[in-house]
């Protein structure tokens, strides 16, 4: 899936990607940050080359979140939170992906907004995965129904659309 994702986008990595990309690697087994810097040149083909001081200041930053852990023989392994965390994103990129699947075989115009919806829920995600350890469990469940909300938008529009054309 990783590998995937890296092909259609190139060398363009969105801000956010690394913290997914590093908790879905871990998700598999534990690694250290140069194997996981090595899997990230793998995966792309050489195209996107994370560098040590943007995995290891990440790494530390997802210890201080709870969502990894270090292993007595130097390795970073996922905790339950990362885990919880990761599935949650793996469900929200699920939705997505089907909504912008509809998107897309609407032809332009279903490009040009699903292209600006991948942009806003991009940024987004990324200051949720910023800030997911200092928000409540209040303000969680506000972005979720609001993203949830929105995606309910989506699906009545691709509704209304499949009227007019049947």
């Amino acid at each position: 899936m990783i590998s995937e994702w890296v092909q259609r986008v190139g060398s363009a990595v969105p801000r956010g990607f690394s913290r997914y990309f590093i908790l879905e690697l871990l998700k598999k087994k534990p690694h250290t940050g140069k194997e996981i810097i090595d899997y990230a040149v793998e995966q792309s083909g050489g195209i996107w080359k994370p560098s040590p001081g943007l995995i290891y200041p990440l790494l530390g930053r997802l210890l201080d979140e709870g969502l990894i852990e270090e292993t007595k023989d130097g390795k970073y392994q996922i905790t339950k939170r990362g885990a919880d965390t990761a599935e949650d994103v793996d469900k929200i990129n699920d939705i997505v992906k089907k909504q912008l699947d509809v998107l897309f075989r609407l032809g332009n115009v279903g490009q040009f907004v699903a292209m600006d919806l991948l942009e806003r829920i991009s940024t987004m995600g990324s200051i949720l995965s910023s800030n997911v350890t200092n928000m409540t469990n209040e303000e969680t469940q506000k972005y979720r129904k609001f993203l949830q909300s929105e995606l309910n938008r989506i699906d009545e529009v691709k509704r209304k659309r499949e009227i007019k054309i049947d």
